[in-house]
């Protein structure tokens, strides 16, 4: 039996099945069993993942951007107008057959582009080239998922199905839950809170799916099967995402106002250039990059040429290793302007974390 054949027999199991307490741990199994067979499909035995002739483009600038949806929804249109790249555009579906990159400047980061070729639905599952395409989303800081406004808002499911498929979590945070293997003691559950899905037993059944018999898991919040099958399987990437709703030309201004209120979601027009003051916006917030300038000895700040950090990687030590590797080992200490000091200037350690817009002059050992 095929691995599709696998997969599609489980879902309709765990569609016939009710959901009741007497049912979570079947279900607890068929889940695990579909995210080990997930995991085949991604990566085959006996070797890396699917080769992609070309697929993949050389990663540059401090973030990455992947433009996914179906054919036709306005993709190459988008990266046109915002990079002033050229990528086939036509009347006809499935114009981009491959990755085409580019690269805007906004607020001092160069962020890099991705129009990648429209998907279908099954592409989790190999269908069209729908595995190189949502490999290469796995890479992004960001994804824009570009819809058609016409088109009701089901694309928007089908895309989310089939980037869930292959591990991609859109706009959610990693579980907090603490997995520990060991080599002897049996499973040891802790709950810091109330559990209204997962217990022991449960638990216990997905890990013996796994062949894992000894580990220690603390759940740190109410804490779902799936939750805890990600943790076990490791490779899921939690990435922001922003829904484009494209082609609002067409529609009128109360349907707009209603499109407003969806959450993540941006309507524009690609084609008459409407409303790209508010997708940036929205763009750089979701990075959630800062700017920190620098300060040679006795000169003015450059306020030119940022360095652009993380906001979860911003410590003085990240700022000194994104400039070169070398400047910690000769680090003494360093002097910050701005929103992350009290006195003007500050001496501070490499530990110290930097806020967006600070001014930092680094001070070797002599």
């Amino acid at each position: 039996m095929s691995l599709l054949q696998k997969i599609a027999d489980i879902e309709a199991e765990m569609a016939r099945t009710q959901k009741n307490k007497a049912t979570m741990g079947h279900l607890g199994l068929l889940k695990a069993k579909l995210a080990k067979l997930r995991r085949e499909l991604i990566t085959p035995k006996g070797g890396g993942g699917v080769a992609g002739e070309g697929f993949d483009v050389a990663k540059t600038g401090d973030a990455r951007i992947g433009f996914v949806g179906f054919p036709s929804v306005g993709k190459s249109t988008l990266l046109s107008n915002l990079a002033g790249v050229y990528s086939e555009v036509a009347a006809y579906e499935f114009t981009t057959l491959t990755t085409v990159p580019g690269c805007i400047k906004y607020k001092g980061a160069k962020i890099q582009l991705l129009d990648l070729p429209g998907i279908i639905e099954g592409a989790k599952d190999g269908k069209g080239r729908g595995k190189q395409v949502i490999a290469v989303a796995r890479t992004c800081s960001l994804i824009f998922i570009v819809l058609d406004v016409l088109k009701p808002l089901g694309h928007k499911k089908l895309i989310e199905k089939e980037l869930e498929g292959f591990g991609i979590r859109l706009n959610k945070e990693p579980p907090q839950i603490t997995f520990r293997k060991k080599e002897k003691g049996g499973v040891n559950l802790q709950c810091v809170v109330q559990q209204t899905e997962l217990d022991l037993e449960l638990v216990k059944t997905i890990l013996a799916e796994y062949r894992i018999h000894n580990a220690d898991i603390v759940l740190k919040y109410d804490a779902t099967a799936d939750d805890l099958i990600d943790v076990i399987e490791g490779n899921r990437v939690y990435i922001p995402c922003i829904y484009l709703l494209n082609k609002i030309d067409q529609i009128s201004i109360e349907e707009l106002d209603i499109i407003y209120r969806i959450p993540h979601c941006v309507p524009i027009s690609a084609h008459h250039k409407w409303n790209f003051d508010d997708l940036l916006d929205r763009m750089w917030q979701y990075l959630s990059l800062c700017r920190i300038y620098t300060k040679p000895k006795g000169q003015l700040p450059d306020y030119s040429a940022p360095v652009v950090l993380h906001s979860e990687k911003r410590s003085v030590e990240d700022f000194c290793n994104k400039i070169h590797r070398s400047i910690i080992k000769e680090f003494k200490y360093a002097l910050v302007w701005g929103s992350s000091v009290k006195h003007q200037p500050q001496k501070v350690g490499k530990e110290h974390v930097l806020n967006d817009e600070d001014v930092v002059q680094i001070c070797k050992k002599v």
